[in-house]
């Protein structure tokens, strides 16, 4: 009598378990190898348009180290860990960075931008090695960007994918490759 109440609920732990190799198999993707990064703002501009956009980005690389120069990274915010921003890596371990620390910054308010003027805005540049295990990185767009001039070198492990095909906006659908 029990067997035969059992046997009803077979097909559902077949389908159970078959939307569980699904699951981790999507988990274990998207943690590891490949996930969809979605971007928008001004600081990569004009490389990323203002609006959002979608990207996919591949995991595997920085998790050996094998980021270079001119690659658009992923990574946690270190001011604030929980969020994640896009950025153009400029200096790797080791290489000596020359920038300017406080740039005139513009601030994007609906469909303009809006200029910010600061007392100390002065073409000051500064230079600073980059320590090892570490990367220095900057949003293209260098008057509304924050990055590396304000928080310093960026730990590897902040580093969360590579960004390598553009999926939206559809009329640059493609490869996305260092320019």
């Amino acid at each position: 009598m029990i067997l035969r109440n059992l046997e009803a609920f077979v097909p559902i732990i077949k389908a159970g378990w078959r939307f569980s190799k699904i699951y981790c198999f999507i988990h274990v993707t998207q943690t590891y190898l490949i996930a969809p990064a979605v971007t928008y703002g001004p600081s990569m501009l004009p490389t990323i348009d203002l609006k959002t956009a979608v990207f996919l980005m591949e995991k595997i690389s920085p998790r050996f180290g094998k980021v270079t120069c001119g690659d658009i990274v992923v990574l946690r915010n270190p001011q604030h860990p929980r969020h994640f921003m896009t950025k153009r890596v400029v200096g790797l371990e080791g290489d000596s960075v020359t920038y300017i620390s406080n740039p005139e910054t513009y601030e994007y308010e609906g469909d303009s931008f809006t200029h910010i003027s600061s007392p100390d805005n002065g073409d000051k540049s500064k230079t600073i090695v980059v320590p090892k295990g570490a990367v220095w990185v900057e949003g293209d767009n260098k008057y509304n960007s924050n990055d590396s001039r304000k928080f310093g070198p960026v730990p590897y492990d902040l580093i969360d994918g590579k960004m390598f095909w553009r999926i939206t906006p559809l009329k640059k659908f493609g490869p996305f490759w260092n320019k």
